[in-house]
């Protein structure tokens, strides 16, 4: 095999902004692997959060290209596993492997592997703003057709903002993301005060390893643990502090791992919701089999970037079209 990588710069449509604060671009790390008869591409998104990097995901895909090089698809899918951490890095190299090996059996991924539904309600994201703002998001979603919104928050005007947002949408389903910014707050409280806006889910509300007052209160609203579930390894943690996790490719490390994942999370009783980073369709289409039967499926990266062009994904009446 042949095995490359480069650096990718996206500029989006409009201004994202969470409780991090605004994102205008998105810098995404793009694989290719080549058998001499296949070419496939995946995608992943270096995440500063998680310390990563362009430079630093290009070098660690470098580093094991040598080792992979010599193996069959199936293998170096297998070698991979030990040979890089959960991460954007190991992400992209798995999920090209995956379609690879899918080409040499004559189909395309997800395809012969995965059962697909022909249309999948994906969230549509609302970006933090005045409570006005956030509205007229919310608005326009709904006018196009959506049924689930997620609510990107910081610690600040949270009811006024989620208030503003029910009162357009007062049939869709809501979930919040707080994206790690209720920090010291008084979180029985402000779980009653939303409550009755009828929230369907609060994503990651506390720092990931800072998030024991979760255990202390009867959660009004499931709570889901995002930053702090990245794989099987966490899931010891969670179970007490959370009712759902968030999978992510890029920091599963993959879509190998995210399976492995999915299936533990549900023996312990977890819910799955599927989640992406900012990432183009090649990203989202790497997660479909994960979102088959989430409770959740957030893939709307795609929108979020305006993302143009061939093999865009479709989406349309709050829904993913495959």
């Amino acid at each position: 095999m042949q095995i490359q990588a480069k650096p990718e710069h996206i500029p989006f449509a409009k201004p994202f902004r969470i409780a991090r604060g605004a994102r205008t671009h998105l810098e995404i790390v793009r694989v290719t692997i080549t058998d001499g008869e296949q070419a496939v591409e995946a995608e992943c998104t270096p995440y500063a959060r998680y310390g990563e990097e362009t430079a630093s995901v290009l070098a660690q895909i470098e580093r094991v290209i040598p080792a992979l090089a010599e193996l069959s698809a199936q293998q170096a899918k297998s070698e991979l596993q030990t040979l890089l951490p959960a991460g954007a890095a190991r992400n992209a190299l798995d999920c090209a492997l995956w379609s690879l090996i899918a080409r040499q059996a004559g189909s395309q991924f997800p395809s012969p592997y995965f059962q697909l539904q022909p249309a999948l309600e994906t969230a549509m994201t609302v970006s933090i703003g005045t409570p006005q703002e956030m509205a007229r998001q919310a608005r326009d979603y709904v006018a196009q057709g959506a049924t689930l919104l997620k609510v990107k928050l910081d610690a600040d005007n949270i009811v006024s903002r989620v208030a503003a947002t029910r009162d357009v949408a007062p049939d869709a389903r809501i979930i919040l993301d707080a994206n790690e910014s209720w920090a010291g707050m008084d979180l029985p409280a402000l779980f009653d005060a939303l409550a009755p806006l009828e929230i369907a889910m609060i994503e990651q509300p506390l720092p990931a390893g800072a998030d024991d007052a979760l255990q202390c209160f009867v959660h009004r609203i499931p709570v889901c643990a995002d930053e702090s579930c990245h794989t099987r390894a966490d899931l010891a943690h969670v179970r007490s502090r959370y009712e759902m996790i968030n999978i992510k490719l890029d920091k599963t490390g993959g879509l190998t791992e995210a399976l492995t994942l999915k299936e533990a999370a549900q023996q312990q009783g977890l819910a799955v919701m599927v989640g992406c980073m900012l990432g183009t369709s090649l990203a989202m289409r790497a997660a479909l089999p994960i979102a088959q039967d989430a409770a959740v499926v957030d893939l709307d990266g795609p929108v979020l970037i305006g993302e143009t062009g061939k093999d865009v994904l479709t989406y349309r009446d709050g829904q993913l079209i495959l």
